[in-house]
């Protein structure tokens, strides 16, 4: 690889990956993946009342209804 100094905005023309590690940011499909998310309080206040009757956690609550939503959209392709 060539010692000339590279421009920020271009890439060079050769990168070597001969000490990258393949796989490294990869996620399982068992993997639980935790994501930020944003709803309106009137939903959230709603769930969350429907999870807290339940005795569930408002995640695996929203989880459920989701999958639901999607199963229902493919059944209806």
């Amino acid at each position: 690889m060539s010692e000339d100094p590279i421009d920020e905005f271009e890439m060079p023309s050769e990168i070597n990956f001969g000490k990258a590690t393949r796989g490294q940011h990869y996620i399982p499909q068992s993997t639980r993946v935790l994501l930020p998310i944003s709803i309106e309080r009137s939903v959230w206040e709603y769930f969350n009342e429907k999870a807290e009757r339940r005795g569930v956690d408002l995640s695996e609550l929203l989880t459920d209804v989701l999958r639901r939503d999607i199963e229902i959209n493919e059944a209806l392709r």
